[in-house]
């Protein structure tokens, strides 16, 4: 039987996952020469090349894949058994946790999440990053603690499912649309929409649910996330689709309606947290997982009263 040296693993690990030495090599602080030895090491106890050029990249031998599910939970194993002697006590720390969230999640879960850490942990900062630009899969847990973000894009990591929205209408009090005594879907597409975009290649749910229904809003005004909309509309013809926990908050003081649709026509929005496996048994990850999910729970029975205008076919 071959002799296992286990300080092998992480950098077993590093290659799988980044299939590229170098990449590898500055994932676990190494030399490109001590990851090359690394790798030569690992080539010669399995037998197997493990990582072969492809053209101008590497990919995975057979091996290699079937591998990398094994070390991931191995690893996963190891970090918990090194973290179970450890304790982290939130009233007696100074820790900065990084969050990385859209501008809905940080309106919406940051006012609550402030006033849980203040009466639990004083001395604790959360610093929010946007989710815009962070590195994609879990390279991105290597600056951020935890992700709060819609389900369906590609972050990465293990998740948990928060809470549940839906999107409204947000226009001016005096649109004209408000003057319909039947307002309906064609109405909100046939007028000037104003649009929160987040990165090339990105479309929102309230766009693809009017695509597939087979209508093209005009697009009169585009800005980076959702949060300023309802300030963008007041005052002028444009309609903004917005989640209505962000719109609820925001809304107010503003001289603006929200409008729900009805039921069948609901656009929603499924909030998420994400977070490196490694970090599933960590004592201070899992403080702050349990504190965003337990101000989650309060989210939705903050949610203010809307105009009872709907929207129907």
């Amino acid at each position: 039987m071959k002799e296992v040296d286990l300080n092998l693993l992480p950098h077993l690990h590093a290659l799988l996952e980044m299939r590229n030495v170098s990449r590898a090599a500055e994932r676990v602080h190494l030399s490109q020469s001590a990851m090359s030895a690394a790798l030569a090491r690992l080539r010669h106890h399995f037998d197997d090349e493990l990582l072969v050029r492809q053209g101008r990249e590497y990919v995975l031998t057979a091996l290699a894949q079937s591998l990398a599910p094994a070390v991931q939970e191995a690893l996963a194993k190891v970090h918990e058994a090194m973290q179970m002697q450890s304790a982290f006590d939130p009233s007696d720390t100074e820790r900065t946790f990084v969050l990385a969230a859209s501008d809905y999640a940080t309106t919406v879960v940051m006012r609550p999440l402030r006033r849980l850490i203040t009466s639990q942990a004083p001395r604790v900062s959360i610093d929010i990053v946007p989710i815009a630009g962070l590195d994609r899969g879990l390279d991105a847990f290597g600056s951020v603690d935890v992700i709060v973000g819609p389900m369906g894009y590609s972050f990465g990591g293990s998740y948990r499912q928060l809470f549940r929205d839906e999107f409204v209408a947000v226009m001016d009090t005096d649109n004209a649309l408000l003057t319909k005594a039947n307002l309906t879907l064609s109405d909100i597409a046939s007028a000037p929409h104003a649009t929160g975009e987040f990165g090339t290649g990105i479309t929102t749910p309230p766009m693809q649910f009017l695509a597939d229904a087979g209508l093209s809003p005009i697009v009169a005004a585009r800005v980076s996330g959702w949060q300023v909309l309802p300030f963008l509309v007041e005052g002028t013809d444009l309609v903004a689709l917005v989640p209505r926990l962000l719109a609820s908050r925001l809304a107010t003081g503003l001289s603006v309606t929200v409008v729900e649709f009805v039921r069948e026509l609901e656009v929603p929005v499924v909030e998420a947290m994400y977070w490196h496996p490694l970090h599933s048994a960590d004592p201070a990850n899992t403080w702050l997982r349990s504190s965003i999910q337990q101000v989650c729970q309060e989210v939705r029975a903050e949610a203010g009263d809307v105009h009872p205008v709907l929207i129907g076919h």
